[in-house]
């Protein structure tokens, strides 16, 4: 029997670059670690990507930016009323250029039931020459089990 890789490879087909230099990244087009087990993650074809529980949050992304603007990363998440483990738990939005850059990042909190774009406040990263833009969710410092989360979709987009 092959070896089955733990973690969820992101898919190009899932990352659509829209008019305007926008890209939404469906969560088949997102690096999910642990994405590949089921005891940890569901990732059906076009629905949100289901956490059923981790205490390490690791989702990450990668564009191809083009274009010299500002840009926004944010992520389309929902909690579910079962959602545990947010109470007092900080989720982070990370963002840099190239693979070397420094991160930039926002933090936010969740709460069960909760329908939200994060970060609440814009995370803009500047991009002076065409790069990759790399992105992604995390709470890995709270070593806190956590599950309920859904993950529709991550977009990249210029500051207009």
């Amino acid at each position: 029997m092959p070896f089955k890789k733990p973690h969820h490879t992101l898919e190009r087909s899932c990352i659509k670059k829209m008019d305007n230099d926008k890209f939404e990244i469906g969560p088949r087009g997102l690096n999910i670690v642990w994405g590949n087990d089921s005891r940890y993650w569901k990732i059906p074809e076009n629905e949100p990507a289901e956490l059923i529980q981790v205490s390490w949050l690791e989702v990450t992304g990668v564009v191809p930016i083009t274009n010299p603007k500002i840009y926004t990363v944010s992520f389309e998440v929902r909690v579910k009323e079962r959602g545990f483990g947010w109470e007092g738990t900080d989720v982070l939005v990370m963002a840099k250029i190239g693979k070397k850059g420094k991160y930039k990042f926002k933090v936010n909190s969740l709460s069960p039931g909760q329908n939200i774009v994060i970060p609440s406040e814009p995370l803009e990263i500047p991009v002076e020459n065409p790069s990759d833009l790399h992105f992604g969710l995390y709470e890995v410092w709270s070593g806190k089990w956590k599950g309920g989360l859904e993950i529709i979709r991550a977009v990249v987009q210029p500051v207009t």
